[in-house]
């Protein structure tokens, strides 16, 4: 067991391994100070909640209390290492700022209140306006944070007991695009590929995916590939210098919202130099005529001043993938934050597809996740899909669930698509949702265009319920507040971004009159009276066992099978993936390896969209499309985004994450060690753009899109040029001015309301903005403070100091 520098050595050291070797154990560790692991009570199993990675830990308890962590040797994602969040984030559990009690506004102002209060009047409200204006008025917005069990909770409370279709998830504004995209060309949800590829694979390809910030103890994975035997080669998508980028044999640096016209031109690329397995193309796809016709009109020469790089790149990187031998592919928001986000994650498909690299081990594709949870939202129905990975428009499939809840069929809400989070503030905005449940998210830092979104939170008309642990900018808007539960103080499983599902036991209790999401969710439905169709109280579960239980039950036969899983196997095997039944007892470890999808027309999950326009495939017409369920290869045309740089707005604007925070840090900027890494929003622009604007490092800077404007120290950096990169994660609670009239400091106060229109995930890559700067430097730039380099070893050159601040273009 290590203790390690979690800031400056952040992907630790090396433990090389060659292909097909199982990856080394390196066990890390984080304990308060004055704690040694000899002196812990009990160690409670558990995994991370503050990215998608999944990693195994165990948490350290002393005296009723969190005091350290270790990572699990044992565990299939981590084998023992942490990353910085994993490290020290737990720290927030104990900070003196939780709620505890529940407020409600009184008089304009938010005061304590009791449950009974708190919960009286949401059930009030609640019941006065499905006695009004029916199941339409009330709506949900989660999280990708909570567990599977309260997810499922949730769906049952809003599709089954209420009737609403408005539930959807922050994970609309990470990883929508990457179920959609699954939807596209296998007919379901679900990742084809493990992380174990990354031992087998001798080309890996990120796509719009610094996974050395988002993920990076597969960061860790890949770095001890690179230092081994026959490693692997990298291409790297990104607009930014990253540790990726600069570990990998090509990177390819392309202007913001043009990733369709590359990936169409690496497309062209492959099929015009016979790299395409045509066996099985014939065998196990469908539609690859058309996309040779529409790649046809993408040679390199033509795509290459579109996207702002050479063509001799695109050759090159087609070539890499061309000649892969094993070829893994992952994506993450670089391309999931675009105007064309399906469209260009279903071409990263179509490649692993065409040149047959899906099912073999080191080959296939993992359309990422951006939250630990995010897989759970989607499985159990919290997001708008329909719960077990069912088709909304298949009426077999509807009635399937309601014969599981003991519902009337026509009762669960399935005349049209399911609101998205986008289309629910609209509905917020005028006036059809009157009351809003928010749990577990901030979306008053978090979703685009922060004005709109504060003003709309704010009407009084609109009764707002925040659920969390903390005052949020959100809470600051609420007429009721719930003080909840986090990680370690509640029992429940989640799953990874490859399938793989942990238990997370409660190893302290939770302070004061917080309350686990699960209790609050049951305790709601036991005072709205919720019924089933005999009269039972509805949902019939009471703890987090009995609703794995009733969610196991609503999984099985699906192609996310849980039925083989159960808390105690879980608590003695260190993840398992699923689909988990009896066929398949130990898990899954990689899809489609038979060349079969669930993609016939009576099981698949959904007959898809149109790519451009995001209209729905009716059911007749993908009957005739696909009759046998094959894989489906889908062409896109390229369209430039609709804001595009101008002379007043010279810049792209893109934002995204740093390896030391999450999301608002709601939790991370309550961690000492991570907020002296990363204590302020900076900005990151090319040394050419920085030196035509007389700005040097740490400079003051303000960024101005058509809708806002922020200020933040500058970080020149190799960025390509003519964009500029925030990171969203700084909001307003820590500035005194939760409420964030001061509008200078949140990245989202610049990017735009609009969305791709397959996936309807908002676009934070293809703003556009202007930069000027204000003052000079006044002190240590405002980037994450840390110098160390990446691990030096062969093929993975050292990074130059301050590499810590490269964000992730997530």
């Amino acid at each position: 067991m290590t203790a390690r520098d979690g800031i400056g050595q952040p992907w630790g050291t090396r433990t090389p391994y060659a292909r097909g070797e199982r990856w080394p154990v390196r066990v890390d560790s984080h304990f308060a100070d004055g704690v040694h692991p000899g002196e812990v009570d009990a160690w409670v199993r558990t995994a991370a909640v503050l990215h998608s990675n999944g990693d195994g830990m165990d948490l350290a308890v002393r005296d009723g209390r969190v005091v350290g962590v270790r990572g699990r040797a044992d565990d299939r994602v981590n084998h023992g290492r942490l990353d910085p969040k994993d490290l020290f984030a737990w720290q927030a559990n104990h900070s003196p700022d939780r709620l505890t009690v529940p407020r409600v506004r009184q008089d304009g102002v938010l005061v304590e209140a009791t449950w009974d209060d708190a919960m009286g009047r949401i059930v009030d409200h609640s019941k006065a306006l499905l006695d009004d204006q029916g199941p339409g008025a009330l709506g949900f917005y989660t999280s990708g944070q909570l567990f599977a069990e309260e997810y499922y909770t949730l769906a049952a409370i809003a599709h089954g007991a209420i009737g609403t279709s408005h539930l959807d998830g922050n994970t609309r504004l990470c990883t929508a695009t990457a179920a959609e995209a699954l939807k596209e060309s296998f007919g379901c949800d679900g990742q084809p590929a493990s992380y174990t590829d990354v031992d087998h694979a001798d080309v890996i390809a990120l796509f719009g995916h610094n996974v050395a910030e988002t993920q990076a103890v597969l960061w860790d994975r890949i770095l001890d590939r690179l230092a081994g035997p026959n490693p692997p080669a990298l291409l790297c998508v990104d607009p930014r210098d990253t540790p990726v980028a600069r570990a990998s044999a090509v990177h390819l640096a392309p202007l913001p919202g043009t990733n369709v016209a590359l990936m169409n031109s690496l497309l062209h690329e492959v099929i015009e130099h016979g790299r395409v397995d045509h066996d099985y193309v014939h065998r196990y796809t469908i539609g690859f005529d058309e996309l040779v016709r529409q790649v046809a009109g993408y040679p390199p020469d033509r795509v290459a001043p579109v996207c702002g790089i050479s063509a001799g790149e695109i050759r090159e990187a087609a070539t890499l993938l061309g000649q892969a031998d094993r070829l893994l592919c992952t994506v993450l928001q670089g391309f999931y934050q675009s105007h064309q986000a399906t469209a260009a994650a279903v071409q990263v498909n179509n490649l692993n597809l065409i040149r047959g690299m899906i099912g073999r081990p080191g080959a296939g594709v993992l359309q990422m996740n951006g939250q630990p949870t995010a897989q759970n939202t989607r499985e159990c129905g919290a997001d708008g899909d329909l719960t077990g990975f069912r088709n909304w428009a298949n009426e077999t499939h509807v009635a399937d669930l309601a014969r599981l809840w003991n519902l009337a069929p026509g009762w669960i809400p399935h005349d049209g698509p399911p609101t998205h989070a986008m289309e629910m503030l609209r509905l917020a905005e005028n006036g059809k949702i009157r009351m809003l449940w928010v749990s577990a998210t901030n979306p008053a830092v978090s979703l685009p265009e922060l004005r709109r979104v504060r003003s709309i939170l704010g009407q009084e008309r609109l009764f707002l319920v925040v659920q969390d642990c903390f005052m949020t900018e959100t809470a600051e808007l609420a007429d009721v507040v719930l003080p909840a539960a986090m990680w370690g103080e509640k029992t429940g499983t989640f799953t990874n971004a490859d399938r793989t599902v942990h238990l997370s036991d409660k190893a302290v209790a939770p302070p004061g009159g917080a309350r686990p999401d699960l209790d609050i969710f049951i305790d709601y439905a036991r005072r709205m009276g919720f019924r089933d169709k005999d009269g039972n109280p509805f949902p019939p579960w009471n703890d987090p066992e009995s609703a794995f239980d009733a969610w196991k039950a609503a999984s099985e036969g699906r192609p996310c099978d849980y039925s083989g899983l159960s808390y105690d196997q879980l608590r003695t095997v260190g993840g398992i993936q699923w689909p988990c039944d009896a066929q398949h007892p130990d898990g899954t470890e990689r899809l489609y390896v038979d060349g079969h999808f669930p993609a016939q027309p009576d099981y698949c999950e959904s007959y898809g969209r149109d790519l451009t326009t995001g209209d729905p495939v009716d059911a007749d017409r993908y009957r005739a499309m696909n009759p046998h369920g094959k894989a489906m290869i889908k062409a896109a045309e390229y369209l430039p985004a609709r804001e595009a740089a101008t002379d007043e707005y010279p810049f792209m604007l893109i934002t995204g994450r740093t390896l030391y925070h999450f999301h608002t840090r709601t939790k991370t900027g309550r961690v000492p060690q991570l907020v002296k890494a990363a204590p302020e929003v900076w900005a990151e622009i090319s040394e050419k753009d920085a030196d035509q604007l007389g700005i040097a490092e740490g400079d003051l800077t303000e960024i101005r899109s058509p809708r806002a404007t922020v200020h933040a120290r500058a970080r020149v950096c190799r960025i390509r040029e003519g964009v500029v990169f925030l990171p969203f994660h700084y909001g307003y609670w820590d500035t005194g001015d939760p409420s964030g009239r001061d509008g200078q400091r949140a990245a989202n106060e610049l990017t735009p309301t609009e969305w791709d229109p397959a996936s309807k995930q908002p676009l934070f890559k293809t703003g556009a903005a202007a930069v000027r700067r204000l003052a000079p430097c006044d002190g240590p730039s405002s980037a994450p403070t840390t110098t160390a380099s990446a691990p030096t070893s062969p093929g993975v050159p050292a990074t130059e100091g301050g590499s810590h601040a490269d964000v992730d273009e997530s």
